[in-house]
């Protein structure tokens, strides 16, 4: 499947907010690095023990999928809400 960009397409960054020993989170990883090949985003995996602010900010809400400022689902990964996202530019 392809996306529309315009003529020029730049690789969306897409970024898992997760902590270390969460089984949700890595669930929602490996869903999303069976979806990367098709997709073509790059992700970054970030945790939020390592940042005072992010761990307030998301405290137990992980794992959370964001791109920038948007966050797209949080717990589990909703498959056709990130590929709305893509299609849509971000």
């Amino acid at each position: 499947m392809f996306y529309a960009c315009g003529g020029v397409c730049l690789t969306q960054q897409l970024t898992v907010y997760t902590r270390r020993g969460c089984g949700l989170c890595s669930e929602m990883m490996q869903a999303l690095e069976r979806l990367r090949p098709e997709l073509g985003f790059q992700l970054l995996d970030v945790d939020i023990d390592a940042d005072p602010e992010l761990q307030r900010r998301y405290d137990t809400r992980v794992p959370v999928l964001a791109a920038g400022e948007v966050e797209i689902c949080y717990y589990f990964l909703e498959e056709e809400r990130l590929r709305a996202h893509l299609r849509l530019g971000g």
